[in-house]
């Protein structure tokens, strides 16, 4: 399959669920990785383990660090079975607030390989080299963690290799 664009980074904001799904895939997939998490690397679940290359904000604040995530990437994906709520929504609203790229993709809308070959035209439309990742947390969809990590880890097996 061709390689057809670049991505050099994954971040998230570290929580259970699609955030921690897309950091996995990238270290599975043996990309980089890192973005914000807030003081105390808080999350549903409790403290974030270090292996995790996120640093932490000046505060406790979730929507401060999805804020300085959507401003340090190129462009957020975000992925959900339904609507957008909660963080997930703040998150869509923050990056059109900043003019950045984002792309919803709703698993009870499509399949694995169509989110897979929209996202990869949205990335390649866009040059998304540093990609966020966003979606609910575990608490509110445990079935979101396979379908994202399997989804980043089938886009960064197509990236281009620095």
């Amino acid at each position: 399959m061709r390689r057809e664009f670049l991505i050099i980074k994954v971040v998230s904001g570290g929580q259970t669920g699609a955030d921690r799904a897309a950091l996995d895939g990238a270290i599975e997939a043996d990309c980089p990785h890192g973005g914000w998490i807030p003081l105390g690397r808080r999350t549903e679940a409790g403290t974030l383990p270090a292996c995790y290359l996120l640093r932490e904000m000046a505060t406790k604040s979730y929507p401060k660090r999805t804020e300085q995530n959507v401003i340090d990437s190129d462009g957020t994906l975000i992925v959900s079975h339904g609507g957008l709520t909660g963080g997930s929504l703040l998150t869509r609203q923050l990056a059109e607030k900043h003019g950045r790229p984002v792309l919803h993709l709703d698993f009870q809308l499509m399949g694995n390989e169509d989110a897979l070959d929209e996202a990869r035209q949205w990335l390649r439309q866009h040059g998304i080299a540093v990609l966020n990742v966003a979606g609910p947390r575990a608490s509110s969809d445990p079935d979101i963690y396979p379908k994202v990590k399997k989804l980043v880890i089938e886009l960064l097996n197509l990236r281009q290799k620095c």
